[in-house]
């Protein structure tokens, strides 16, 4: 049996923290204008049961809907499962309900070398609430 390794954190707190410390977060304004620019995907990471009820982007609005578990996987560009936006210089958004996992989410992007990966302060729900396109 293996011995187990001693916390690198101490606690899930100041496991967000470090991840932030990597990332240079974006208000959903300024996510929204990236993605209309063409200039970033949009990655919406929640479940989908959580998209039903608590809403979702517009269709309007390019959004790839890849939900956590994948989201790895999609954007490694060494992996066969990958997206074909999966890209090292791609700048990937990442969104999720109020920006916790996300931030974490964007972190693990990043190790794997997608330098430009961050995600939106506020998740879904300051997307919303900023009036941003939500679907009907």
């Amino acid at each position: 049996m293996s011995t187990p390794l001693p916390p690198q954190h101490d606690g899930v707190d100041a496991m967000l923290a470090d991840a932030r410390s990597r990332l240079e977060r974006v208000s959903v304004e300024q996510a929204h204008d990236e993605v209309r620019r063409g200039a970033a995907l949009l990655v919406d990471i929640r479940p989908g049961w959580q998209r039903a009820e608590e809403g979702e982007v517009a269709p309007s609005v390019e959004v790839l809907l890849v939900e956590r578990n994948h989201l790895e996987w999609r954007f490694d560009p060494r992996c066969e499962a990958r997206l074909p936006q999966a890209s090292y210089d791609a700048r990937v958004v990442v969104l999720c309900q109020e920006g916790y996992s996300s931030s974490l989410a964007a972190d693990a992007l990043r190790s794997l070398g997608l330098h430009r990966a961050t995600d939106v302060v506020g998740g879904f729900a300051a997307w919303r609430a900023a009036g941003l396109p939500v679907a009907d």
